[in-house]
C-alpha cells in the first residue's frame, strides 16, 4: 500500500507544529523521521493514524481516504491495559479489528519470538519497561495492518535488547511485506533500518537521505566505513542546524 501525504499542516494553540509536509512512502518501504523535539514527528504519525485532523492537506492510502484501523500505530508510551494479561493485551487489536487472521496460538508464537512466552498470564505491573514495549510492539503487529507507524518503539530498551529487536523488526518487515514509518533519535538505528531518512526542521523544512546499504543488514554494520559516512553526514546536517 502506498502512503501519500500532501501538504498537510497542523496548528496547536495558534502555534504551527507541522507546515505543508508532503511525503510518499511506497509499498514495502522503511522510512525514518529524525528531528528535534517540536519538529512535528509524532504529530505527523498521529495525523496519519487519524488521531489528529490536519488543518489542511490530505492523507491517502492507495489513492483513497484511509479507514479507521488502516494503520498499526505504536505511540511512545506502551498504553497497555493494566487489568488485562500480556496475552489479552496483544490480542486487543485483533479483537477490535473484525476479520483479523490472528489467533491466540499465533499471538503466543509472537510472544515466543520476543522472549515473552512465560509472561503471557502476567499483568503489566509485573513487567519491566522494556518488556512492556515489546508487548506493545507485538500488539501493533497483530492488528494485521500493512502500514506500521512506530514512534520510538525501542527508546526504552537497553542497548543489547534494542539490537535484538532491530534485527527482529527487519526480519518481520521483510517476511510480512510491511510498510513502516519510524521515528527515532538514534542515528545508527535509523541508518541500519531505513531505506530513506527524513530530517525535519520546523523552519527549514525537510531533507532526505537515501540509505543505499545492501540488505540484509546486520548490527555489525555500524562499524563499517559506509555506515560511518552516513552517520557523519547526518551529524553534519544536525550541527549545521538543519535539524
Amino acid at each position: 500500500m502506498t502512503l501519500f501525504i500532501d501538504q498537510v499542516s497542523f496548528t496547536y494553540h495558534q502555534q504551527p507544529i507541522v507546515s505543508n509536509f508532503s511525503l510518499t512512502v511506497e509499498k514495502g518501504e522503511f522510512v525514518s523521521l529524525i528531528g528535534k523535539s517540536g519538529s512535528g514527528k509524532s504529530t505527523i504519525l498521529k495525523m496519519i493514524a487519524g488521531l489528529l485532523q490536519p488543518d489542511k492537506g490530505r492523507i491517502l492510502l492507495d489513492e483513497a481516504i484511509p479507514s479507521r484501523g488502516s494503520f498499526g500505530y505504536m505511540p511512545q508510551q506502551d498504553l497497555l491495559l493494566p487489568w488485562r494479561t500480556v496475552l489479552e493485551n496483544v490480542m486487543l487489536g485483533s479483537e477490535i479489528k473484525k476479520g483479523s487472521v490472528y489467533t491466540k496460538e499465533e499471538a503466543r508464537e509472537w510472544l515466543r519470538e520476543t522472549g515473552l512466552a512465560k509472561w503471557e498470564n502476567a499483568l503489566p505491573k509485573q513487567l519491566s519497561g522494556g518488556m512492556k514495549q515489546r508487548i506493545a510492539f507485538v500488539r501493533t503487529l497483530l492488528t494485521g495492518a500493512k502500514v506500521l507507524l512506530l514512534d520510538e518503539p525501542f527508546g526504552a530498551l537497553d542497548a543489547f535488547t534494542k539490537r535484538d529487536m532491530q534485527k527482529w523488526l527487519v526480519s518481520i518487515w521483510e517476511d510480512l511485506d510491511k510498510t513502516i514509518l519510524f521515528i527515532t533519535h538514534d542515528l545508527e538505528e535509523a541508518i541500519l533500518l531505513s531505506d530513506r531518512i527524513l530530517l525535519l526542521h520546523p523552519q527549514q523544512g525537510v531533507q532526505e537521505i537515501r540509505v543505499d546499504l545492501p540488505r540484509p543488514r546486520e548490527a555489525g554494520m555500524i562499524y563499517t566505513a559506509s555506515l560511518i559516512e552516513y552517520r557523519k553526514e547526518l551529524e553534519r546536517r544536525i550541527t549545521d542546524g538543519l535539524v
